[in-house]
């Protein structure tokens, strides 16, 4: 038995690979949205939240690294659009009273524009059942 790198099998193979990392790319992206979205949706309606509050609303598929929703708040900090509120310990019993940031709406309007400019991409159904969405 030989191993071809032109072979049928092969090629298909590699082309399935890039598929795959392309497809995870572009749902990371569009979990990624919805977690932001959502952090956002939180605050308008309760004045704070933790990342916790987004974990309980967006499920995503096994498929995604669940660390991407480190990456949620922080370019809403950057923008002045929440600040730190306090440190609270995490719900999550997995994560081990481990502290997470309670994060506070500072600013409304850039919130608002933030949504207005970054519509929710769309996630395919296959993946949304996945998830448990």
């Amino acid at each position: 038995m030989t191993c071809s790198d032109n072979s049928p099998n092969q090629q298909t193979g590699e082309e399935l690979k890039v598929k795959a990392h392309q497809n995870l790319e572009v749902h990371r992206e569009a979990y990624l949205r919805l977690a932001r979205r959502t952090l956002l949706e939180v605050l308008f309606e309760y004045g704070t939240a933790s990342i916790d509050d987004v974990r309980d609303l967006v499920k995503v598929p096994t498929s995604i690294n669940p660390k991407f929703f480190g990456a949620v708040p922080g370019v809403f900090a950057r923008l002045s659009i929440i600040t730190a509120h306090s440190i609270v310990k995490t719900r999550r019993r997995v994560a081990h009273a481990r502290h997470v940031t309670l994060w506070r709406l500072t600013d409304i309007g850039k919130a608002q524009e933030w949504l207005r400019t970054h519509p929710p991409i769309e996630i395919s159904e296959d993946k949304k059942r996945e998830g448990g969405q």
